[in-house]
């Protein structure tokens, strides 16, 4: 039998519809305040490559600094951070130097930090000393800030090498400042990257810090990405490596001869040869030297003495010109 509904039972269905339904449990959300002051403005990606960059400048500050220090050194990053400018100035240790330079064609200034270990170990040993870190209160001499402005110039061509695979950059120093207090390159809110490199000067360790704007790389921000870094880098390596061979060629040792003259005997004749016996050459007296180089000729010269040593005036480059890819 089939139920049929009546008006009473659809009046009470339809009733219920305009009710409520019983108020659930309310999910608690997690609200997190966001400070807008704070807010990232460099991408992971873009901190990844800022970072491969410095670790390449720290590879050339070590080799720098223990060529020039002649002692072991060595440099690494520690840290690639964002922070507020007013951060990094108010962590610059007391007695630091900051070199305050600029890098065409990118607009503003960056600072760069020798902490006050870094500055002392290194005045000693450009001095001659042994590299031990001087315990006093006085402030900085101006022959000591003069010695280490030189370091920092030198520094920054590392710095210039080590942004080939990004840009080409012409770093200058424009000021060197032992006061954070007066550092204004930036507005205290300004987002900067901080790039901490720690550093150890034989058995002495302290830190060189970079402060990089944002306002000052926002123009390539682009190009630091992983992609375009790898893409350059393999460019930057290969001119490097041309500059390293052509280094490596002017220092190579090459046999150079002078050929008076030649002439042709019999084998007999040869065999018969004493002391006293003359030769004569296909040339005449008067006939320039001919210079070879790894037994091309290369270049026609004069014989005579200088310093009481034989000697030749080179006097004319052969015409088959001095460079051997041409044989």
């Amino acid at each position: 039998m089939t139920d049929v509904l009546s008006d009473k039972n659809m009046e009470a269905i339809l009733s219920t519809l305009g009710e409520k339904s019983p108020k659930g449990v309310e999910k608690k959300r997690n609200v997190q305040a966001y400070d807008f002051k704070k807010a990232l403005r460099f991408s992971q990606d873009q901190i990844r490559t800022l970072s491969r960059i410095h670790e390449n400048f720290s590879r050339l500050l070590s080799s720098y600094f223990s060529a020039q220090l002649r002692t072991y050194v060595q440099v690494g990053v520690e840290v690639v951070a964002e922070i507020s400018y007013h951060e990094f100035v108010d962590n610059v240790q007391k007695k630091s130097m900051l070199g305050v330079f600029e890098a065409a064609p990118l607009q503003g200034s960056m600072v760069m930090e020798f902490s006050p270990n870094v500055v002392h170990v290194m005045f000693d040993r450009l001095l001659g000393g042994q590299g031990h870190v001087l315990e006093k209160d006085s402030e900085l001499t101006e022959i000591e800030i003069s010695v280490i402005e030189r370091v920092f110039a030198k520094a920054l061509d590392c710095f210039q090498e080590a942004w080939l695979s990004v840009v080409k950059l012409s770093p200058e120093l424009k000021e060197i400042e032992v006061n954070s207090q007066f550092l204004t390159t930036s507005p205290p809110n300004e987002t900067v990257i901080l790039v901490k490199l720690q550093t150890k000067i034989g058995n002495v360790e302290g830190v060189i810090n970079i402060c990089l704007p944002h306002v000052v790389l926002e123009q390539i921000l682009p190009k630091l990405s992983a992609k375009h870094w790898l893409a350059n880098q393999k460019k930057a390596i290969e001119a490097h490596e041309v500059i390293a061979l052509e280094e490596k060629l002017h220092g190579t040792k090459m046999e150079i001869k002078a050929v008076l003259g030649q002439s042709m005997i019999e084998f007999g004749d040869f065999l018969n040869l004493k002391k006293g016996d003359v030769i004569r050459l296909d040339e005449s007296y008067d006939s320039p030297v001919t210079l070879q180089v790894d037994n091309k000729l290369k270049f026609y010269a004069q014989p005579g003495v200088s310093k009481g040593r034989m000697a030749i005036q080179v006097t004319e480059v052969s015409a088959q010109g001095i460079f051997f890819n041409d044989e």
